[in-house]
């Protein structure tokens, strides 16, 4: 039997193929700094959002495929662009007033709008490392300021200064005719207001380390470019990192694939080797627009963790990256049960169909044993159809139909209950539309009754969706899923519903008749 490194080196899951690139990449030898350096990048001045969360998941799997190939060390830096000026007042915290008075300071300088931290540079940050440690991800925070000041990216900030004229080359190209005659990869920050300045450098010396530019004030500087003095703009900024900190596999977005060539230029000017890379697709809204921060439309992380496990969000993440989803609310449902449906299939398949299994990468080989004995569409139909808001109603039926399942040993099953429930509150229960029955589908509920009359009261689902697809055929839907509809709209108030059987059985026999005797009742329009 191949062991599981063979299997890894061999597996089609994409967090492998990713993983075999960094691999070839280093000729199966560690890197001169010791291990393979995964890298992430933060912009703290918001607050981390579901992208975030998407681009550390997808990069830690990609780490973990890789951990299972080779037994070179990794690491996995989380960095923060925390010495950005800041451009614009978010929309979302408190004292706005003060924060503009602040404006094109690096954040880290700007004092912390909520009064928590020592600036609110440091407040995101702290965000970002309990949002990144809620979701148990191993990483190593790396702040921006920090390595500028304290002279970590000096050497490399020199080497920018050597290529300046390369740098130039690389980016004025691919910038207006009046940004052009301003633009410089170095932006100095300023000695008299602490702003992190966009002007001309007049003069770069690289002998002495420094560049010439002048104040807010009118003043002509000489100014060090080292320690802290100057940062540079964030396409050089990107390229410089990469060769100072050695990264070898850094993800991003498809909107920064020119940006991305742009940084690889520039980092191989500097004499590294780019990273590897990974490109993918933006999600979508309801309406299929691209999600912005700034507009709010889509999805936040809160809002899925409202509805749905973290796990649920990982897989989704996992899905096709390369593809645009849309992330909106109504994916959570589909998104829960096939989850559970891969966690389900599992502990059955062979080791390398185990690979495969996304399970496998969002739980770093060790998923959960936890038998799915309900799906979460079927938890909303049931929290629907029962009428009740309370778990240990809920659990009522569920134990009648899985006896062996209680919230103490299915701990999963007892959080999908209370997600089924605000997600049908919120999104299901305003868009019950019933109708009562025509003519034909009268007769044909009242067949499929009749039927269920005629099963004992513990009938299996099986038994029972065998019965509701004969009244179907019987009464000649065509096609056999406008016999389902019907259902779903006459019985549930919806277009779409679980597996008829499934719900019955869940929902309780006897309860079940009585749902088709009360729309009989209904007098047909």
């Amino acid at each position: 039997m191949a062991s599981e490194r063979e299997l890894a080196l061999a597996g089609k899951a994409w967090p492998f193929e990713e993983a075999r690139r960094i691999l070839d990449r280093l000729d199966g030898k560690a890197p001169e700094k010791g291990y393979v350096l995964f890298e992430t990048g933060y912009g703290p001045s918001g607050l981390p959002h579901i992208g975030t969360f998407g681009e550390v998941a997808r990069t830690t799997m990609v780490r973990r495929a890789f951990q299972r190939m080779s037994d070179i060390p990794t690491k996995l830096f989380c960095f923060s662009d925390d010495m950005d000026g800041l451009r614009k007042v978010p929309d979302n915290v408190p004292n706005a007033d003060m924060l503009r008075e602040h404006l094109g300071k690096p954040l880290t300088r700007i004092p912390d709008p909520f009064g928590e931290h020592e600036s609110f540079g440091h407040h995101n940050n702290a965000r970002l490392r309990r949002f990144l440690d809620y979701f148990g991800f191993e990483y190593e925070f790396q702040s921006s300021t920090d390595w500028y000041t304290s002279g970590g990216f000096d050497t490399a900030l020199l080497n920018v200064l050597r290529h300046y004229d390369e740098v130039m080359d690389v980016m004025l190209p691919t910038l207006g005719e009046e940004r052009q005659r301003t633009y410089s990869p170095f932006l100095p920050v300023s000695p008299s207001t602490g702003q992190v300045l966009q002007v001309p450098i007049l003069e770069h010396n690289t002998e002495a380390g420094t560049v010439v530019f002048e104040d807010e004030d009118g003043r002509k500087v000489e100014q060090p470019v080292t320690g802290g003095r100057c940062k540079l703009q964030w396409k050089p900024d990107w390229g410089m990192r990469w060769y100072a900190l050695g990264v070898d596999y850094e993800m991003s977005g498809k909107d920064l694939i020119e940006s991305v060539k742009l940084a690889s230029r520039i980092c191989k000017i500097l004499g590294h080797r780019p990273p590897e890379g990974f490109s993918y697709e933006l999600f979508l809204d309801e309406n299929a627009q691209k999600i912005s921060k700034s507009k709010g439309n889509g999805l936040t992380i809160d809002e899925w963790l409202t509805y749905a496990p973290q796990e649920s969000l990982a897989l989704y993440m996992f899905q096709k990256p390369r593809t645009a989803k849309r992330l909106y609310f109504d994916v959570i449902p589909k998104t829960v049960d096939e989850y559970l449906s891969h966690l389900g299939k599992f502990e059955t398949e062979e080791p390398e169909r185990q690979l495969e299994n996304p399970v496998w990468h969002i739980h770093n080989g060790q998923p959960p044993r936890e038998a799915t004995h309900v799906s979460f569409s079927l938890l909303l139909n049931l929290v629907g159809t029962c009428n009740s808001d309370d778990p240990a109603v809920i659990w009522g039926f569920i134990s009648r139909y899985a006896p062996s399942a209680t919230p103490e040993n299915d701990p999963l099953l007892d959080r999908l209950v209370h997600y089924a429930i605000a997600y049908y509150r919120d999104f299901v229960k305003p868009t019950k539309q019933y109708r009562t029955p025509e003519a034909g589908e009268r007769a044909a509920l009242e067949d499929l009754l009749q039927r269920l009359e005629q099963l004992p009261d513990d009938a299996e689902s099986e038994t029972i969706q065998n019965e509701v697809y004969a009244v179907g055929k019987d009464h000649a839907f065509e096609p056999l899923r406008a016999w389902f509809k019907t259902c779903y709209e006459i019985l549930l108030g919806q277009q779409q519903g679980p597996r008829l059987g499934s719900f019955f059985a869940l929902y309780g026999l006897e309860n079940s008749r009585q749902l088709i005797r009360e729309a009989l009742a209904q007098e047909t329009v």
